[in-house]
């Protein structure tokens, strides 16, 4: 028996339609919409985004706690590695210079609306 795939990721966020403008610039339309939570497809994994279930006083990201630290999207090519970093820029959102990691691939990082750390990144 084996895992094959990652089914889905869920990630809160502060706000659905901040949410949806930053990551329908890269990911597309939506596959689901609510008003506590959105969804994208990625291949054959969903990625939802929601709303925390409960108010947490002075609540937000740290990528240097347990928990997550990022989450990287997969790109073919350092062309398209680019074409992404155009689309970054074209929004304005701030983003690393290509960086070269600690197994040879290219990848940018970048934060999401809520601090949420992001990449895109070259599988070799």
């Amino acid at each position: 028996m084996n895992l094959e795939f990652i089914d889905h990721i869920v990630l809160m966020i502060k706000d659905v339609n901040r949410t949806e403008s930053f990551y329908s610039q890269f990911l597309g339309k939506p596959f689901f919409k609510d008003e506590f939570s959105i969804a994208y497809k990625i291949g054959n994994t969903r990625i939802f985004f929601r709303l925390p279930y409960n108010e947490i006083k002075d609540n937000k990201f740290d990528k240097d706690r347990f928990g997550l630290n990022h989450l990287a999207f997969g790109v073919k090519s350092v062309e398209e590695l680019n074409k992404f970093a155009d689309i970054l820029d074209g929004v304005g959102v701030k983003h690393s210079e290509i960086k070269i990691g600690k197994f040879g691939n290219e990848y940018i990082w970048f934060d999401d609306p809520d601090g949420i750390r992001l990449e895109f990144y070259v599988r070799v």
